[in-house]
């Protein structure tokens, strides 16, 4: 059982927590807007490459697009850590631990739902499909946790993703129809998240620098 200094103590680190939280929004609105156009680049090129590659089966397209996840995952941690060089501050502070937190697990669980699909080669379209459902649902629920600890924008960016995802649930289950080549597959991705991060990347980009012109 915890002491009353101790939970005090703890009390007093949250409230520092939100505090440094709140005084580094702006901070963290620079350091969003090359994150997002270096993810939707990467996006844009995951697309691109799947689609002249001609990826069709469900192992294929899994590995592929882990790999360009973790390609962007890499390339936001390097700027992150450069902005706190820069900034000469700690890289691994507790907002920081805050928002890896609100972001591990629907991360975790995107990895764990996508094993069948790296361990079973289906070649179906309609199973295929449901991996970018699947992505862009939990994806968008990551960004929305985390958006509580960062920009409000965050979270509107993240429903985004969520509505996109249940978007493809609707067309995937009640008109099956619609359902596209799997090479198609490859496009959608590309433009979910390629094309969301880089409007939304070049839009913080932008109101940046007209509030420095201000």
């Amino acid at each position: 059982m915890q002491s009353p200094s101790m939970k005090t103590d703890q009390a007093a680190e949250h409230l520092q927590t939100i505090r440094t939280l709140m005084e580094r929004s702006a901070l963290y609105r620079r350091a969003l807007a090359p994150i997002m156009i270096f993810c939707g680049f990467a996006g844009m090129a995951g697309g691109i490459a799947g689609w002249t590659l001609r990826v069709g089966s469900s192992r294929g397209f899994a590995l592929l697009w882990m790999g360009v996840a973790v390609f962007a995952v890499v390339g936001a941690f390097l700027l992150v850590r450069r902005q706190a060089v820069r900034e000469s501050e700690p890289f691994w502070s507790p907002p920081t631990r805050r928002v890896a937190l609100a972001l591990a697990p629907a991360f975790l669980a995107g990895v764990i739902l996508t094993i069948p699909f790296l361990i079973l080669d289906w070649h179906e379209v309609v199973w295929i499909w449901w991996l970018p459902v699947v992505w862009t649902t939990l994806y968008g629920l990551a960004l929305h946790s985390a958006g509580f600890f960062m920009p409000r924008g965050i979270r509107l960016f993240g429903w985004g993703f969520v509505l996109c995802g249940m978007a493809m649930f609707i067309v995937g289950t009640c008109l099956p129809r619609l359902i596209s080549p799997i090479q198609q597959a490859h496009l959608v991705m590309g433009i979910i998240f390629g094309g969301l991060h880089l409007a939304y990347g070049t839009y913080l980009y932008l109101t940046e620098q007209r509030k420095n012109a201000a």
